[in-house]
């Protein structure tokens, strides 16, 4: 099992996307505050469809928190500024794979204090991102291929 986190999101329908992604395949769901919409927002529920209570969700009030809480968990930082691609690494069982919010990713100093758990998606250079949804499909899919697709 996997653990998808959200640092600070900003959109729901991302959020929720991501929620229905976790449910699809046994990964729980970690947010950290804050956010700039209300959990309760009915188009977080709607992009997550009925899949809210097939989630684990955690949620922290801010980065240290979620630190303290994971202390010592293997944590990958999936950031355009990382020099790493995804496929460069092996993650493990359990691992938390943690994705910036939309605007401004992850904190600079986060990524560079982590360069060696710091990972990319190959992208054109003139383009600033990938959706958030679709990157933590991309980079979790792989988590999951090289454990042979085990879904619990």
């Amino acid at each position: 099992m996997f653990n998808i986190v959200l640092f600070e999101p900003e959109i729901p329908q991302n959020t929720g996307n991501v929620a229905r992604t976790c449910a699809c395949t046994g990964s729980s769901l970690h947010l950290i505050r804050p956010f700039l919409f209300e959990i309760s927002d009915k188009t977080l529920k709607r992009a997550g469809l009925d899949y809210w209570d097939k989630v684990n969700v955690f949620y922290y009030d801010n980065l240290a928190d979620f630190f303290v809480k994971n202390k010592g968990a293997p944590v990958f930082y999936i950031e355009t500024k990382a020099q790493k691609l995804y496929t460069e690494i092996t993650y493990p069982d359990g691992a938390f794979l943690m994705f910036g919010k939309e605007t401004k990713g992850l904190p600079d100093e986060l990524v560079l204090n982590n360069l060696d758990h710091a990972v990319k998606i190959p992208m054109r250079d003139s383009i600033r991102s990938l959706n958030l949804s679709n990157s933590v499909a991309i980079v979790l899919y792989e988590a999951l291929r090289q454990k042979g697709f085990e879904l619990k």
